[in-house]
């Protein structure tokens, strides 16, 4: 999942990350072709909203696929950053970059001026905890022109234009940051903390957020003056159904039109046509917490290891739909496509005895508890005594990240916040990262990342990205189990909606029916 959560530092302009480009099924996403007067369509999400849509946090992928948010830049099929609100963009020096807007509106009416992009980015920057997009990186935007901002970072960073894609660097109108009684929230309250900010009507995206009724439905009616060209839909009625059966069988009974996320034990009660696989660059794996109970000495993480055969969840658990863990990298990426990491100088594996562990894991991917049911029984076989804990994940987030479990089964699009292998391994396993689920501060694998972020050249980045996942695998932090693919239901009658490997963007102007 996307969290609290993920940080820091560069990546690449135009990368090619994965082996196959995205599209809705009948178009893109920016479909100017969309006619007037499509109906609505009856949407099922799999993650509820968990931080009342905070455009910052967990929920900002959630807007994003909704197609309420957009940024300034968005990621191709091919992981390079392309134009959206920016129409172009140019590079002043190490640190300074001039964007150039198009012409377009918020949902609210306003224009979309330099001194509004300008704005709602300081208030990002403000944000706590920080976007997922900016751990690591400090930024200052300031209006230059008609139509230009001008964005300079603390430190030279060629990924900017990459970065300014996330979901959690989305643009909206000065009305989102202004509290109640009308005045600006500025950088207010005594720890400095960017007070909420409200997404509905204050966006950019072809739907507008109108109504929600807490985390079980949301109502979207089409903004018709998005600059992408109106959409097909007039609308979306949107569902938040944790349940993985619980979503297939609203699909099947012709309660939605899309069901999102489609567990792998349903497929066979769906009409083939209605399915459709997305490779992702998603990885499923074991965290282990290095820093308290039992996993914090090595030489039981070792064990726990040893103890894990993934080949059998990729055929039994996830029937073939998912691909044995290799590594951190799955094979969507190109790149890290080549030979599987083999670390060298672990610790030997500790003989167990009387050692009881927590394992926790959440439901709104259904796969995840049976996953954790077959590490269960083979870390049992190993001598380990292992509680299993099942949670709805916004249940489960705070307290994973705070150590409060021995081991986590989580699944992790790697590429999602910034398109970067090396934003993600900062963010999630050096000492300062803000998704840090194993708990992870190893001088060897942050000097790794460094090295990693200072590489420009994007074959040099990749191939120590790589040299620093070999550091993360050599702790035995984390155990990859598998690759995974993602299942969309969609019936007969829809069209266009956007099977994107980033899970970014999913509903889109030429989604219809």
């Amino acid at each position: 999942m996307h969290p609290v959560r993920r940080r820091w530092a560069a990546a690449l302009l135009l990368l090619p990350l994965l082996s196959g480009c995205f599209a809705a099924r009948d178009g893109s996403p920016y479909d100017t072709g969309a006619a007037v007067g499509g109906g609505r369509l009856r949407v099922a999400m799999a993650f509820p909203p968990a931080e009342r849509f905070s455009p910052y946090g967990a929920d900002a992928t959630l807007l994003s696929r909704l197609g309420v948010t957009e940024g300034l830049t968005r990621l191709d099929g091919n992981g390079g950053a392309v134009p959206a609100l920016a129409e172009s963009w140019t590079r002043e020096s190490a640190r300074g970059w001039v964007f150039t807007l198009r012409e377009a509106r918020f949902q609210d009416g306003t224009e979309v001026t330099p001194a509004a992009v300008a704005g709602a980015l300081t208030h990002a920057t403000h944000a706590d905890p920080a976007p997922a997009a900016l751990t690591g990186v400090t930024l200052t935007a300031e209006a230059a022109g008609k139509r230009r901002v001008r964005i300079t970072t603390g430190t030279t960073d060629s990924a900017l234009p990459l970065r300014l894609a996330g979901p959690s660097l989305a643009i909206l109108s000065p009305k989102a940051y202004r509290a109640k009684g009308g005045t600006d929230r500025a950088r207010g309250g005594a720890a400095g903390r960017e007070a909420a900010v409200d997404p509905a009507g204050t966006a950019t995206g072809p739907f507008t957020l109108a109504r929600t009724t807490g985390t079980t439905r949301a109502i979207l009616r089409r903004f018709d003056g998005y600059w992408g060209g109106l959409a097909h839909a007039s609308g979306l009625d949107v569902r938040f159904i944790a349940d993985g059966t619980a979503r297939t069988n609203a699909l099947r009974s012709g309660e939605v039109d899309i069901a999102e996320a489609v567990p792998v034990s349903q497929t066979a009660t769906l009409d083939a046509a209605t399915l459709r696989e997305v490779p992702t660059a998603r990885t499923t794996a074991l965290f282990l917490n290095t820093r308290s109970g039992p996993f914090a000495d090595p030489a039981v993480r070792a064990a726990a290891r040893r103890a894990i055969d993934p080949s059998a969840l990729a055929e039994d658990v996830y029937e073939g739909h998912a691909d044995t863990g290799r590594g951190l990298f799955g094979p969507a990426l190109t790149w890290a496509a080549g030979a599987p990491p083999r670390p060298s100088g672990r610790p030997a594996a500790a003989r167990i005895r009387h050692t009881t562990l927590t394992l926790a894991t959440y439901d709104n991917r259904p796969e995840l508890p049976e996953v954790a049911q077959v590490l269960q029984q083979q870390l049992r076989e190993a001598g380990f005594g292992v509680k299993l804990e099942v949670r709805e994940y916004s249940r489960l987030e705070a307290d994973a990240l705070a150590g409060k479990f021995d081991a986590v089964v989580a699944a992790r699009n790697t590429m999602l916040d910034t398109g970067d292998p090396v934003s993600y391994l900062a963010d999630d396993f050096t000492c300062d990262g803000g998704y840090n689920l194993a708990r992870v501060c190893d001088k060897a694998v942050d000097r790794a990342v460094a090295e990693a972020g200072s590489r420009a050249d994007s074959a040099a980045r990749h191939r120590a990205a790589l040299a620093a996942q070999t550091a993360v695998l050599r702790t035995d932090a984390v155990v990859p189990l598998v690759h995974q693919r993602i299942i969309h239901g969609v019936r007969r009658a829809v069209r266009g909606v956007v099977l994107d490997p980033y899970e970014r963007t999913f509903v889109g102007t030429g989604t219809r029916r």
